[in-house]
């Protein structure tokens, strides 16, 4: 068996064929260090139905309840067929062929389950259900590896780093292998299999093809997008299914994150860093005009926050607030800035929660360009505009309008809050698991919380929603809707499923739970183990 691309679903694929005694041949593009692939990176957030996790504190969820909301914020177009059934085999399956696979494979959760995507009009996530890895994206794939290396098959296992694959080979209508070139040598190869399964990724390193490919509803790409995705996940594998006739598709659905900055200490071109937003920041456009009448507040609605920035005049945004709310309240999304939860040290993750966030925000505020301090709003609005050499101008009188309406509105109290941002606060605020990293109400001008910080967010890529169509059984299709001897798809390559499992949208937790899912089915298809038709 042959897997190209040993991030999470290709490691879930070969533990699955080993338990087989199969023979397996990995190859990854990228150096040892770094296998894993962007879930390594990840914050190591699992969507999970049904958990001892949720019942322990009460909430009461079921596959019923999560198909209805995964079907609701897709928007499933009329010819999802295997979108929709892949979406159907996630609820149906998360509790045992994640949870507890997982679980039994090493892998420790958070006990409290956090609250993600909860719709901005209609409900997105009806409950909690996004469970954080206790390491999160190093623990994950941690977990998994430490079972791979240990297993008992270990030695039918070789994997080959630097090897850059290119096409795929196919003798008499059957894909038999592919052909690429090994980095360190230079030198073309042929590698030949039984089965060849395709886990490279999306196509959202690539910010030449997610131009390409941009959603058009939302007019030209912005000027400036930041690249968060895995530094290979360029779609070349994309190119070469379709060369053979695959069916991809949904290529346009992409998942981007509105709150991007620069990486203080880049790896790649246009390297960004997904900051998870403050809720009690007030975010402004290129100008300084809160954006309304809907005030963006995280947590709710992802594209509804990307959507409103694309179609603003400069496609890029601001971010207003102090240090305390920044100490509070500002995380980065993935395992980097994420030391405490990365290397399982509990009483620094506890002092975070109680006392706030302090060296990431001296780090951020140092190193990050994107990140603004000043005493007075005057002084701010000097560096932004300093900041900013496109011409474009952030109005002094503008933000400071907009910074004392909302002021205003919290020094009425509680009982007279007629902001949509500040009745958002105060419902996210009855969870528990937010609480704790939520202000309670805080003005941005007070002169006990600053200084004043300003943070410049672009669109940063992150994960690709279309992709190769599978089945259920994780088997690449063609147009015509017929399986592809030879040829599997899994993880993101596949859209997490069928070419675009999440449709339009999806309910966040989702993608590392649906590379474990099509990593199992493409495995125990290929043994002979029940696979789904």
């Amino acid at each position: 068996m042959l897997i190209v691309g040993a991030g999470l679903a290709g490691l879930v694929t070969a533990l699955e064929l080993l338990d087989s005694n199969r023979r397996i041949l990995i190859l990854d593009r990228d150096e040892p260090a770094r296998l894993g692939g962007l879930a390594k990176e990840s914050f190591g957030g699992v969507t999970m139905i049904g958990t001892p996790h949720q019942k322990r504190t009460g909430i009461q969820d079921s596959p019923e309840q999560a198909l209805m909301d995964w079907t609701r914020t897709a928007e499933f177009d009329a010819g999802d067929a295997w979108p929709r059934r892949w979406a159907e085999y996630y609820v149906q399956h998360s509790l045992q062929n994640i949870y507890q696979w997982l679980s039994q494979r090493s892998v420790k959760f958070f006990p409290v389950v956090h609250w993600v995507e909860r719709g901005l009009y209609t409900p997105g996530n009806s409950f909690p259900r996004f469970h954080m890895v206790w390491g999160a994206g190093h623990g994950l794939i941690d977990g998994v590896l430490h079972h791979l290396e240990n297993h008992p098959h270990r030695k039918n296992l070789e994997i080959k780093f630097r090897q850059t694959v290119r096409s795929l080979e196919v003798q008499n209508g059957r894909v038999t292998g592919c052909q690429g070139v090994d980095e360190v040598s230079g030198e073309s190869f042929t590698a030949l299999a039984e089965n060849t399964i395709v886990a490279t990724g999306g196509i959202s390193g690539s910010i030449k093809k997610i131009r390409e490919n941009w959603y058009r509803p939302w007019g030209q790409p912005p000027e400036k997008l930041l690249n968060g995705s895995h530094r290979y996940a360029d779609g070349t594998l994309h190119d070469a299914a379709l060369a053979i006739g695959a069916e991809v598709t949904h290529l346009d659905r992409q998942w981007n994150y509105a709150a991007g900055v620069h990486h203080p200490f880049p790896d790649k071109p246009e390297h960004g860093l997904s900051l998870v937003p403050p809720k009690s920041a007030l975010w402004v456009d290129a100008t300084g005009r809160r954006f309304g009448p809907v005030p963006l507040v995280t947590a709710f609605d992802t594209r509804f926050l990307v959507e409103q920035i694309c179609l603003s005049p400069h496609k890029y945004s601001w971010q207003i607030l102090n240090k305390k709310i920044a100490v509070k309240e500002l995380a980065v999304s993935g395992s980097e800035f994420n030391e405490a939860i990365r290397d399982k040290k509990l009483l620094a993750f506890l002092a975070t929660v109680l006392l706030g966030n302090l060296s990431l925000y001296k780090t951020l505020t140092e190193k990050c360009p994107d990140f603004i301090v000043a005493d007075t709003l005057e002084a701010l609005v000097e560096k932004m505009n300093a900041l900013d050499t496109n011409g474009t101008k952030v109005s002094l009188e503008t933000l400071r309008e907009a910074i004392q309406q909302y002021d205003g509105m919290i020094d009425r109290g509680q009982k007279f809050f007629n902001d949509d941002q500040l009745r958002r606060i105060a419902q996210v605020r009855q969870y528990f698991g937010d609480r704790a990293r939520t202000c309670k109400f805080q003005k941005i001008l007070d002169r006990k919380a600053g200084p004043l910080v300003a943070i410049r967010e672009f669109i940063l890529t992150r994960k690709s929603l279309g992709g190769i169509q599978t089945d259920l059984q994780s088997r690449a299709l063609n147009g015509q809707g017929e399986a592809i001897p030879g040829l599997y798809a899994i993880g993101e390559a596949a859209g997490f499923g069928g070419g675009g499992i999440h449709g339009l949208r999806p309910l966040e937790g989702t993608f590392l739970g649906a590379c474990i899912l099509t990593g199992q089915a493409a495995a125990r298809s290929l043994v002979g183990k029940g696979g789904q038709s």
